[in-house]
C-alpha cells in the first residue's frame, strides 16, 4: 500500500486523484489532505478517507474544520507553514502536489528535502525554480513523476530509451477555445468564453492559461527540467482532438506518441501507481469515432504568452519566476473583469521588463522576485484600467 499526501485535494486534480484512490481499495492509503479554503469539501474528504492529518491553508477556516472533525482521529492544522510541514511526516511516502501556482513551491521543496517522492501536478514549481528544485531532487535522490498529461506522455514514451537517442520532445496543445481567432477578435472575449475549454475539465486558472497558451509555455519549461532537454529541442504543435498527448522524436527519425482519451485520471493513476499499470474503467480511444487527427503550428503572434514564456526561458535566472508572478496576477485580474484577455500579455511583458534581473537566484531571491513581480503587475493592472 502506497501512503500518499494530496496537496490541493479539493481542486480538479485532487478530487480526481481521490477518485483513483477510491477505485483501487487496498492500493493507496491517504495520509494527508490539504486545501486552500474549501473547508466543507475538505471535511467531507477527511470523513471519507480518514487521513492522519488535514490542513486548511486559510487560517480563518480552521475552527470550522476542527469542529467538524471533532470526535475523529484526524489531526487538523492551518496555514501555509503547516502545509509545508505535513509533507515531511514519516508516514508519507509520495506527495501529490496539486496546489495552484506559486504556493506549491515551498511544500514541494520541503517534501524533496525530507526524501519524499513527488507526483508533480504543480508545474509552477519548476517554472519558478526549476534549477533549484532539480538540484535538490538529485541531492536527495527522490523520484519526480509527472502528472500533467503531456509530461506523463513523454515519460511513458521515454521508457526503455537511452537519453542519447532522443532528438526532440514535442508537446501537443489543444489550441483552447480561441484557436483560429485573430488578436483583434480576442480583445473583447469574456472570462465565461475563456473558461469553455473544448476538451479538458480543469480548474479556472489552468483553463485560462490554456486559452492564452501560457500553459503550454509553462509546460515547455517543465519539460526542460524534468527531462534535461535544452529549450531549443522542445517543440509545440496544436492538436485540437487532444488524443495524442505528446511525442518524442529520436535521432533515427522515428517518433513515439502516447495516445488516450482526454481524462486527467489516466496520468494521475499512472503517477500514483508507477511503475505498475493498473486496470481502469476510463474511456478508450475509438478510432472509428474520433476520425482524423490533425496537427498545426501554434499562432505565436496572436497568442503572445507562448513567446513571452520562451523569452523568459532563454534569459533564465529569475525571469521565469517573474513571468509566473505576473501571469497569476493577470489571470486573476482577467477573471475579475479588471483586465482584457489581450491585456494580460501586455501586463506580463511590462512586469518582466521592470523587475530587476538575477542571473543565479537562491530561494530567497525567488521569494523576493515573486513579491516584486506581483507588486509591479498589480500597478500595471491599474494603469490598464485608467
Amino acid at each position: 500500500m502506497r501512503r500518499i499526501a494530496i496537496l490541493g485535494s479539493t481542486g480538479s486534480i485532487g478530487t480526481q486523484a481521490l477518485q483513483v484512490v477510491e477505485a483501487h481499495p487496498g492500493m493507496f492509503s491517504v495520509e494527508v489532505l490539504t486545501a486552500r479554503r474549501n473547508a466543507a469539501l475538505l471535511v467531507e474528504q477527511a470523513r471519507k478517507f480518514r487521513p492522519d492529518s488535514v490542513v486548511i491553508a486559510d487560517e480563518s477556516k480552521y475552527a470550522e474544520v476542527r469542529e467538524a472533525l471533532e470526535g475523529t482521529d484526524v489531526k487538523v492544522y492551518a496555514g501555509a507553514d503547516a502545509v509545508a510541514q505535513v509533507v515531511t511526516l514519516p508516514n508519507v511516502e509520495l506527495v501529490l502536489t496539486a496546489m495552484v501556482g506559486y504556493s506549491g513551491l515551498r511544500p514541494t521543496v520541503e517534501a524533496v528535502k525530507a526524501g519524499k517522492d513527488i507526483a508533480l501536478a504543480n508545474k509552477e514549481t519548476l517554472v519558478v525554480a526549476g534549477e533549484l528544485v532539480t538540484r535538490l531532487v538529485e541531492e536527495h535522490r527522490v523520484a519526480v513523476l509527472p502528472v500533467d498529461s503531456e509530461h506523463s506522455a513523454i515519460f511513458q514514451c521515454l521508457a526503455g530509451e537511452r537519453a542519447r537517442g532522443v532528438e526532440k520532445l514535442i508537446l501537443t496543445a489543444s489550441g483552447g477555445p480561441f484557436r483560429g481567432r485573430t488578436r483583434e477578435e480576442l480583445r473583447g472575449v469574456t472570462p465565461e468564453e475563456a473558461l469553455r475549454h473544448p476538451n479538458w475539465k480543469m480548474g479556472a486558472k489552468v483553463t485560462i492559461d490554456s486559452a492564452s497558451m501560457m500553459n503550454k509555455g509553462f509546460e515547455v519549461m517543465e519539460a526542460r527540467w524534468l527531462f534535461g532537454m535544452p529549450v531549443e529541442r522542445i517543440g509545440v504543435v496544436v492538436h485540437p482532438q487532444s488524443i495524442v498527448h505528446s511525442m518524442v522524436q529520436f535521432t533515427d527519425g522515428s517518433i513515439k506518441a502516447q495516445l488516450g482519451v482526454p481524462d486527467m485520471r489516466l496520468p494521475i493513476q499512472y503517477a500514483l501507481a508507477y511503475p505498475e499499470r493498473v486496470e481502469s474503467d476510463f474511456g478508450r480511444v475509438d478510432f472509428g469515432i474520433c476520425g482524423q487527427l490533425t496537427f498545426e503550428e501554434p499562432d505565436r503572434r496572436t497568442f503572445r504568452n507562448l513567446d513571452l514564456a520562451y523569452r523568459a526561458m532563454e534569459r533564465g535566472g529569475n525571469a521565469p519566476c517573474v513571468l509566473n508572478a505576473a501571469n497569476e496576477v493577470a489571470v486573476e485580474a482577467f477573471l475579475q473583469g479588471r483586465c482584457s484577455f489581450t491585456g494580460m500579455s501586455e501586463l506580463i511583458e511590462r512586469t518582466m521588463e521592470a523587475v530587476e534581473f538575477v542571473s543565479a537566484p537562491a530561494l530567497e531571491d525567488y521569494v523576493a522576485s515573486d513579491a516584486e513581480g506581483r507588486r509591479r503587475a498589480e500597478e500595471y493592472v491599474k494603469d490598464l484600467r485608467e
